[in-house]
């Protein structure tokens, strides 16, 4: 037998490709187990964040939740305050009257064109008014809540 011999040539070149092929679908074999394990590691640290989130959003919301309880004591309490007279709405109006002369003549002038006065708002206006405020206030909690969410949300991939 010779070195040179076709069947020997063959079988050293397959023995070879045999070996070749072997090493590459063992590395590949472990280059995918090595690939699950990184994507398991990062899957929980991804879950992590997320519930690390939830309970953030949870404790702003629970915090917008109590705001909204503590404002809806006080609307209350300024409707009924209102509506028992312990509280008056009132508007700065002009006052359409003309200023007395007064009996001296070295009485100084009046400072501005005309006389300051207030005018109280019946308990129907001023009832729609409180409500008017109630709603823009509601809105201001709301969007305070959104942006609080949001800077909690940035913050916490921002460390990532």
């Amino acid at each position: 037998m010779s070195v040179f011999n076709p069947y020997v040539l063959l079988s050293i070149v397959l023995a070879i490709l045999a070996s070749f092929g072997g090493g590459y679908y063992k590395g590949e074999q472990d280059e995918f187990a090595k690939q699950q394990m990184e994507i398991a590691r990062l899957n929980t640290e991804a879950r992590e964040v997320e519930r690390k989130m939830a309970e953030d959003a949870n404790e702003l919301a629970t915090k917008l939740k109590k705001a909204e309880e503590d404002a809806k004591v006080q609307q209350n309490k300024l409707r009924a305050d209102l509506n028992s007279g312990a509280l008056k709405l009132r508007i700065p109006v002009k006052s359409t009257s003309c200023p007395t002369l007064s009996a001296t003549a070295d009485a100084p002038a009046p400072a501005g064109d005309s006389v300051q006065a207030n005018a109280e708002l019946d308990g129907k206006t001023a009832q729609a008014l409180v409500s008017i405020t109630d709603d823009g206030d509601k809105a201001i909690r709301q969007l305070n809540a959104c942006i609080d969410a949001y800077n909690t949300v940035y913050q916490s991939m921002r460390k990532q």
